[in-house]
């Protein structure tokens, strides 16, 4: 996986994580995969195409996201419903977008699909042997990790 796939992703997470949510996020350790796995109960994915192709995740546990829908839609939300969803789906839209402006800024012509949100705990997700690196942000609602899973398609 090139850092330069991956860098847009970290900056565009950071940079919109604080924004929306009004705090400064701290980057975990990332970590390397073989292929995408996740293990988060709640989970986002989004394709990318064009001259990088691959996926990316954006996982957390239901209780992150409750708390972090709950911040978005500035009110507690009691169950997850498709409100909650729909605030989620647009934060990782948010920074897939951003991130996509940057990769374009670095001259590579892409674009992404639109999210797609997955419930349940274990998902295993194929990006066809693309390598993965997880970068995990540390909120006060919890950790809310992205998984970039990208390649070029030359």
């Amino acid at each position: 996986m090139k850092v330069e796939y991956v860098n847009p992703f970290v900056s565009s997470g950071h940079n919109i994580l604080e924004m929306v949510l009004q705090q400064t996020p701290s980057k975990g350790q990332l970590t390397a995969l073989p292929s995408t796995f996740t293990s988060e109960q709640l989970n986002v994915t989004l394709g990318v195409t064009g001259d990088i192709m691959g996926t990316v995740i954006y996982g957390m546990s239901m209780v992150t996201a409750d708390k972090i829908a709950s911040t978005m839609i500035g009110q507690p939300i009691k169950t997850f419903d498709e409100l909650a969803a729909s605030a989620i789906a647009e934060l990782c839209n948010m920074i897939s977008g951003n991130a996509m402006t940057l990769l374009s800024e670095a001259a590579f012509v892409c674009d992404i699909a639109p999210p797609t949100l997955i419930r349940g705990a274990n998902c295993k997700i194929s990006t066809f042997s693309i390598p993965a690196i997880v970068v995990p942000f540390i909120l006060t609602q919890g950790i809310f990790k992205v998984t970039v899973g990208l390649k070029s398609r030359k």
